[in-house]
């Protein structure tokens, strides 16, 4: 499976979790046996204006995080590119599911996903796009930014019971009828990371459902990287992820 990613990535670019030291060496360690691994490369200012102010951009440099963040950001856009022929995953950070236009917090400066789709979308590769945010926290930002869109639906999961959660995001899938689906794919909702819910086979079983579907609509699909923090087992719950999306 196509990887996008870059070595900037391993940096330490801030105190927070998302940013912490040793947190992209064991994804990289558990996929790169499989993984084609595509070069990320910066969105362009234009492209994050597209779902961003001036403001909040201004915001985001005056911090000395416009650099990784829009690398984050052109990463997502490359990964979902890839994603409308064969399944991809884009191994970036910052996360971006909590940034709205003007604002952002939770380890979020811009949104990624929001970037990738409206970008597909303007240059008229998508028509419609589902977005599935597995993560433990709720994607206020996903939603501020692309739920009044008209061509777009997303789903976060609410169940608080395994079974019920992995039912849930079934039936949703089952209804969807979409140009391609992008994971918001944050794992804090594992056994033993924050949630305290899922187990590492699950994502396995989502991202084969996130497969199954798109293949019945003759879509694309794609996932970046959101959450997870116990770094003993992100590895783990991301290579399941990806052997899902690949069929495994």
């Amino acid at each position: 499976m196509k990887v996008v990613f870059h070595e900037d990535f391993y940096q330490v670019y801030t105190s927070d979790p998302a940013s912490a030291p040793g947190r992209i060496e064991p994804i990289v360690e558990e996929i790169e046996k499989d993984a084609e691994f595509i070069t990320a490369r910066q969105a362009s200012e234009d492209q994050i204006l597209t779902v961003h102010t001036q403001s909040h951009v201004s915001y985001v440099r005056s911090a000395g995080l416009y650099h990784i963040s829009a690398l984050a950001a052109g990463g997502a856009i490359q990964t979902a590119a890839i994603g409308l022929t064969e399944p991809c995953f884009g191994l970036i950070r910052p996360p971006g599911h909590h940034a709205s236009s003007d604002s952002a917090w939770g380890f979020c400066y811009f949104n990624n996903m929001a970037i990738a789709l409206e970008t597909l979308k303007m240059e008229n590769k998508i028509q419609t796009a589902h977005v599935l945010d597995f993560d433990l926290h709720y994607g206020d930002g996903n939603v501020n930014i692309l739920g009044n869109k008209d061509y777009i639906t997303i789903h976060n999961p609410q169940a608080h019971q395994r079974e019920a959660y992995i039912q849930e995001v079934e039936t949703v899938l089952d209804k969807c009828q979409t140009d391609i689906i992008g994971i918001s794919a944050g794992f804090d909702h594992h056994k033993e990371d924050w949630g305290g819910l899922l187990r590492t086979d699950d994502y396995r079983e989502v991202g084969r459902m996130v497969r199954e579907t798109a293949l019945k609509n003759n879509g694309g699909f794609f996932a970046i990287l959101e959450g997870g923090y116990n770094h003993r087992v992100l590895g783990q719950n991301v290579k399941s992820l990806l052997q899902g999306m690949e069929g495994k």
